[in-house]
Order: structure tokens, then sequence, then C-alpha cells
């Protein structure tokens, strides 16, 4: 199988973000989280270091509580999406590929980091 057969188009991604994550909330609501972050650093761009006024302090203090959330979410995803590629037979150096590594070891190695992440959230270690 050739590693073109693997590249998704940007348009069958969309269907992703409909996935219920392992504990129920659905991948949308990651990207209103992400989209108030865009707004953050919009404004931050806009401003340079004097900050934004439109965006209000309670905007700043929700984006800094997303972001664990955005990062077990986007970790849960992750391996979701390594499993599936597994399951279709996708090799580790495929997936290296596709995440910008350099090699399969280095793919398998971050999956199961991620894996250990939140197996170890799910128990309360972190």
């Amino acid at each position: 199988m050739s590693e073109e057969s693997w590249t998704v188009p940007r348009g069958r991604l969309a269907g992703l973000a409909d996935l219920p994550l392992n504990d129920g909330v659905p991948a949308h609501v990651l990207q209103q989280d992400a989209a108030l972050v865009g707004r953050l650093l919009a404004g931050v761009a806009r401003s340079g270091d004097a900050g934004d006024q439109s965006v209000s302090d309670e905007d700043v203090a929700a984006a800094l509580a997303l972001f664990e959330d955005m990062r077990m979410a986007l970790d849960r995803l992750e391996t979701q999406v390594v499993i599936e590629a597994r399951r279709r037979g996708m090799e580790w150096r495929q997936i290296a590929l596709h995440q910008g590594m350099k090699s399969s070891q280095a793919a398998s190695q971050r999956y199961q980091r991620l894996v250990t992440r939140l197996e170890e959230i799910r128990q309360g270690i972190r």
C-alpha cells in the first residue's frame, strides 16, 4: 500500500469533529474552546504587547482554564486515530511520516506516552 493512499483530504476530516471523546464530550466542544483561544491570539497579534482591550479578563481566565482539558482531549483523539490507523494496517513508519517524525520508533514511543498519560489521568495519578 502506498503512503499516498493514507493522505486524508481536509474535507474528509470534518466528520471527526462530531465524534464523541471517551468521556462523552463531543469534539465540537474542543473546537469552540480552540476558537476562544484563537480569538485571544488574534487580539494579541493586533495589539502587540499591550493586550487587546476588546478581550475581557474573563475570556483570558477561561482560556487559561482550557489548556489542560484541551491537551487531554487532543491526546485522546490522537490515540484513537493511531489505533484506527493500526487497525487498518498502517505501519508505524507511515504513522511517523504523517506525524512529522523521522522514525517508526518515535511514533510508537509517542503513542505509548499518550496511552500512559491518559491512563494516569484516568486513575487520578496526574
